[in-house]
């Protein structure tokens, strides 16, 4: 039998993440919470979750050094995926109440207040997923649960990539509440989900699997 995947949750102290352990776990992988940088780096795959609000969320992150260790591992190639607030904060900005911070950086873009009659958006949703996905090979017809009145409502790093580019352009997987929105991108080594594939029920479960079969 292969040694299982090691993954290690970002515990910055913000929001409930056990939820995200207990699924990791049951697709297999060997899961450790922990805000240990040695292990967060040396670990086969990275999960960044989070809740909330965009410029606590990074403060708790730079608090246990957590934007370095995301940054070295994307930049030796190491797999990370970010949830939900942890998705948000990997572009360049968030704006709530007129507030802006700053990301970390890793795509350009905004993350702001959705567009619609009814915020948060709260529920099941589809997706419009790529072709070509990793991440939702088998699922790309079902549902996931959102939680979540901000968003990233466009995605510019793939306007920047001409379409016949050797550049490996992100995949972008969009969904739509009062107007279309980034539900997941894939990015080399980086991949998130607006939506909680923990919370997501087998569909859900199945793009944990994904990932995590990805890190081999």
């Amino acid at each position: 039998m292969s040694t299982p995947a090691r993954v290690v949750v970002l515990d910055y102290g913000f929001g409930n993440v056990r939820s995200a352990v207990r699924a990791l776990e049951r697709v297999g992988a060997h899961v450790e919470l922990t805000a240990d940088k040695r292990a967060a780096s040396e670990a086969d795959g990275l999960v960044v979750p989070g809740v909330g609000a965009f410029a606590a969320v990074m403060a708790g992150l730079r608090g246990v050094d957590g934007h370095q260790v995301v940054d070295r591992r994307l930049a030796g190639g190491r797999p990370v995926l970010g949830i939900c607030v942890g998705m948000q904060v990997m572009f360049a900005e968030g704006v709530e109440h007129g507030e802006r911070a700053d990301g970390l950086g890793e795509w350009p873009g905004v993350v702001d207040r959705l567009q619609a009659p009814v915020v948060p958006h709260m529920g099941w949703a589809t997706v419009d997923a790529p072709d070509d996905s990793v991440l939702f090979a088998g699922i790309a017809d079902e549902r996931f649960y959102f939680v979540h009145s901000y968003a990233a409502r466009s995605f510019p790093l793939t306007d920047d990539i001409p379409t016949d580019s050797p550049i490996n352009r992100p995949l972008v997987t969009w969904s739509d509440h009062g107007g279309r929105f980034v539900a997941a991108v894939e990015n080399g080594p980086l991949a998130a989900t607006q939506f909680h594939p923990e919370k997501s029920g087998d569909a859900g479960a199945q793009l944990l699997t994904n990932w995590v079969a990805s890190l081999r």
